[in-house]
């Protein structure tokens, strides 16, 4: 009974459809898509109208789409562009020191990678030579990507890779071969180990941060591994326990808030302030070089507090 009603009530409205002379008048006579489709399940013709081992699924597959819908672009579908590793104008010459510039920084690796296995054979003074050696390209890199205006994101990343090898690797290294047999094992690796990890935060949070042309925010990478490298080279005369105290707190150095002076700032320094250690590295290098040290890493707490005071 209800399903002769409900054909019957669909004849009537197409009758009055086609009365009233309106032709989109027996649309409202189909039947709404889920009561159709009920009846389909019902008396079982959703199975006779499918061929045998056919899914739903791979029917919708292959259905057609209309054309006054765009295909939806898959997002990844999408090739991503290849950024340039050299920013600007790619003419050789500009390639030419762009290749120069990266292998100072490639360079520095390798002499950090030298000085590991140096120090690994017991030659523990060569290895420190060639950290300082290190010192020197990282710092060529840098003015010769500004000079030759070939600066670059890639080269940046590249000078901090090389950087986190040479100094943050490299120098703990050498610095516990030359601790070997003067300390205990346990207290040398802790304190290179300290160094190392130092050397990482110090290298990423230099990367983040915003750059101040007057100060560095805690002692640079290059600077803590020039000082462990001169100490190991000169062989400072002063017990391991201190040398140990001594790496520790220079690791701390490296990821603490005081602002230490840059090199171009101390550059500009009245000339007789460097009479005194030109005269002291004649007469003893070892106890001059330790009262620098000593005076650089205790400047970035005065400048902290005349900066607190001012404030």
């Amino acid at each position: 009974m209800r399903r002769s009603s409900t054909f019957a009530r669909q004849v009537l409205l197409v009758r009055v459809g086609r009365r009233d002379g309106d032709p989109q008048a027996t649309n409202l006579t189909l039947p709404e898509h889920r009561y159709a489709d009920r009846q389909r399940r019902r008396y079982g013709l959703d199975r006779l109208s499918r061929p045998a081992g056919v899914t739903r699924a791979e029917i919708k597959a292959v259905m057609p789409v209309s054309p006054a819908l765009p295909p939806m672009a898959h997002t990844d579908e999408a090739v991503a562009g290849s950024i340039p590793l050299l920013p600007g104008e790619r003419t050789m010459a500009r390639r030419m020191k762009f290749a120069l510039v990266n292998a100072c920084t490639l360079a520095s690796l390798m002499l950090g990678m030298l000085a590991i296995f140096l120090a690994m054979q017991g030659q523990v003074r060569i290895a420190a030579l060639c950290l300082i050696a290190c010192v020197v390209f990282d710092g060529l890199d840098g003015a010769l990507a500004r000079r030759l205006g070939v600066a670059s994101p890639f080269g940046a990343q590249m000078d901090s890779l090389a950087d986190m090898c040479s100094f943050g690797l490299a120098a703990p290294v050498v610095v516990y071969a030359s601790l070997a047999g003067s300390v205990s094992t346990a207290a040398a690796a802790v304190a290179c180990a300290l160094v190392a990890a130092c050397a990482a935060i110090r290298l990423a949070r230099f990367n983040v941060s915003p750059k101040d042309g007057r100060f560095f925010c805690g002692v640079p990478t290059t600077m803590a591994a020039a000082v462990l490298a001169v100490t190991v080279a000169i062989g400072l005369p002063v017990p391991g326990l201190v040398l140990v105290a001594g790496v520790a707190l220079l690791a701390f150095a490296m990821v603490s808030s005081f602002p230490y002076a840059k090199l171009a700032r101390l550059v500009k320094l009245p000339p007789w302030l460097w009479l005194a250690p030109v005269l002291g590295a004649l007469v003893d290098i070892r106890l001059t070089f330790a009262l620098i040290v000593v005076g650089y890493l205790v400047s970035g707490p005065v400048l902290w507090l005349r900066q607190r005071r001012t404030a």
